[in-house]
Parts: structure tokens; C-alpha cells; sequence
């Protein structure tokens, strides 16, 4: 019996260079890469003067046609405005210096006007370092959106280690929902006939895996060994996405209850710390083993409570009520239902979220 798999586009990296004060050694990958000689730089305006302006003047002297842009948000308005920018520059090829939110805008920018991208992580908080998509935000509601991939990537470790460990903590937990997004994968398989990756799936789980075993070693070294491990795992789950051809590896039901949590209580804790919650939580309706995720992601440091996400207790339980409405194609783990606000206080109650 023969069986036609869905079509879908895989692009990877094609250069990644990471270790420690290897920012100067970035004309490497230029090189390497043939890229035109105009850059914009899009950063933050904290990176800016840390970061942001030793890559302007470093490109300078290469001699590099350079602009930049300070990106204070995730969001289309900040894109649109971006984009009226770059009408008038042209530029041959896109930096993202910065967290999160700037490697998004970047990359998105760069799929908008067909140009290659580099993404320059200054924070090991965010899976987006590697992967095709970006998450982009309206007045309402964030948007996963799928782009390019990074042409390359450089990571000087010594800048990542010198950023706050929080965001560190939070990339760790970020990995961590893996562990249960995966499973939300298996159930989609199941339930709806998704297409199911395994080799992404592994690639995945394998991440999610490496920083609950070495939880002590992240928490004690975070500017050596413990550092490189998170790098390389939120490389690994970038990957997992590109070659799944979606956010299916990476983004499960916990995802949907950080977005939901968005909704509800915006611009309260991170991301990352979001997710590690939601992690516990949802791997305790799936019938795993809770405890653990919870007990290693109390020895990294991330938040496991309510009141360690700065939230409070009424928003935990509406965010699960509704969670399973964000993306309603997506099979997960809360059913076509979802949670009743009673199974809601029972789960977070028995898993220490809430009191």
C-alpha cells in the first residue's frame, strides 16, 4: 500500500559559528557566504550600545555600505515600519543583534524583501535563533508565521554569557516544552492524521532530554559547558522545525496556554518561563512524569508557580480554559473542549502552580 506524504519546504542554515569573543571572526561567514556589501542592522535599544554598534562600526570597516534600525517591539506595526525603511536602502542582507523579539523582526523583514538573513543571538532565551518561523504579534493576538531560516548564524558566547541568567533560564524551559509538544504531535498523528516526523520528533525530544539531565551542569556553569549545552539544543530545535516543515516539534499544548496567558495578563513574564509552567501542567494531563520537569526546572531557576510568574492565580486558570481556542487545528493533549475551569483548578492545584 503505497501513501503520499504532504510536500513541505526544508531550509537549514548554511553556517554557524559560535564560541567565545567570535564576533570579530564574523567576516568569515560573510565571506564565505558571498554576501553584497549594504547591511541593515536591526537591534534593540539595549543591545545597541553593547552589542549593536561594535557590529555597525565592524562592518564599517570591512567596508560595508551599513544602516540600522532599533526594534522595540514584536509586532506588524513595528514591521511595517521597518519595511518603509528598507524601501529607501536596499540593503543586500539582514543582521538581528539581540533577543527574542529583534530575530524575529529581522527575519521576518528579510522574508518580506527576499534578502539573506543573520541571526546574532545576544540572549539564549529563544528557539528562533535557527528556525523558518517568527512569532509577531497585533493588538490582540501573536502570530506564528513562517519565514527563512537564517543564512547563518553567529554566537559569541562570551556576550551570551554576560546577559541576564534569566533569559538563559528561560530558553532552558522553552527546550524543556518539547517535551511535551512532541507527545501533542503524536496525539495530532493520532486523532487527526497529521503528518508525523519522527527524525524531527527525536531531534526535538533529544534537546528537551539534555537539559533536564544536565540541569545541575546549566545552573552551575553558565558561561561554559552549561552555556554551550542550551545553544546547542535551541539550534537542534530550530532545526526540528525546519525539517518538520512546522512549529509541530516545538509548539504544543503548552504553547497554547503561554498565549492564552498572553491574552489574559500581557507583557507578564517571559516566554520561555510561560511555557516551562505550562510544561508541568500539561504533561500531568498527559500522564508523564511532572515531577521531574518540575524539579529540574526548579534547579535551573526558571519559574514553576503562578506566583513566581508574577501572575496571578484567577488569570492561570482562565488561561487553560481557553487555551485550546488559539489554534483550534491544532490537536492537542486539551481535546476539542478543552479544560472545564473546574479540571483547570484541580490540575494547577495538584501541580503546585497555584495554592
Amino acid at each position: 500500500m503505497s501513501m503520499t506524504l504532504p510536500v513541505h519546504r526544508m531550509q537549514l542554515p548554511r553556517e554557524i559559528l559560535i564560541g567565545w569573543e567570535i564576533l570579530d571572526r564574523a567576516e568569515e561567514i560573510f565571506r564565505r557566504l558571498r554576501l553584497k556589501p549594504s547591511a541593515l542592522v536591526l537591534t534593540g535599544p539595549h543591545v545597541y550600545n553593547i552589542v549593536g554598534k561594535k557590529v555597525i562600526l565592524s562592518l564599517e570597516s570591512l567596508g560595508y555600505e551599513t544602516d540600522s534600525f532599533i526594534v522595540k517591539e514584536s509586532t506588524n506595526r513595528q514591521v511595517n515600519e521597518i519595511l518603509k525603511v528598507v524601501k529607501d536602502h536596499k540593503p543586500g542582507f539582514l543582521l538581528g543583534v539581540g533577543g527574542g523579539k529583534v530575530i524575529d523582526v529581522a527575519k521576518l523583514i528579510a522574508y518580506h524583501i527576499n534578502r539573506p538573513f543573520i541571526s546574532v543571538p545576544t540572549a539564549a532565551s529563544h528557539d528562533g535563533i535557527s528556525s523558518d518561523r517568527v512569532s509577531i504579534s497585533d493588538s490582540k493576538n501573536s502570530y506564528s508565521i513562517q519565514t527563512h531560516a537564517p543564512l547563518g548564524i553567529i554566537i559569541d558566547t562570551k556576550i551570551v554569557a554576560q546577559s541576564p541568567y534569566r533569559l538563559t533560564a528561560s530558553g532552558c524551559s522553552d527546550i524543556v516544552a518539547k517535551y511535551t509538544a512532541v507527545k501533542d504531535w503524536e496525539f495530532g498523528h493520532k486523532h487527526n492524521g497529521e503528518y508525523y516526523g519522527e527524525y524531527a520528533s527525536n531531534l526535538a525530544l533529544m534537546s528537551a532530554n539534555l537539559i533536564l539531565k544536565h540541569a545541575k551542569t546549566i545552573r552551575q556553569n553558565t558561561a561554559d559547558i552549561g552555556l554551550r549545552i542550551v545553544l546547542e539544543a535551541l539550534l537542534s530545535c530550530g532545526v526540528a522545525m525546519s525539517i518538520a516543515g512546522s512549529s509541530r516539534p516545538c509548539s504544543g499544548s503548552e504553547h497554547l496556554f503561554s498565549h492564552a496567558l498572553d491574552m489574559i495578563s500581557p507583557n507578564v513574564a517571559l516566554h520561555g518561563e510561560k511555557c516551562g509552567v505550562g510544561t508541568i501542567m500539561m504533561a500531568c494531563l498527559q500522564k508523564r512524569n511532572w515531577q521531574r520537569i518540575r524539579n529540574k526546572l526548579k534547579i535551573i531557576g526558571s519559574p514553576i508557580t503562578a506566583k513566581e510568574l508574577g501572575v496571578k492565580t484567577d488569570h492561570i486558570i482562565d488561561a487553560l480554559t481557553i487555551a485550546h481556542k488559539i489554534r483550534v487545528k491544532r490537536y492537542t493533549v486539551l481535546g476539542k473542549e478543552g479544560l472545564s475551569r473546574t479540571m483547570a483548578e484541580k490540575l494547577a492545584k495538584k501541580t503546585g502552580v497555584t495554592d
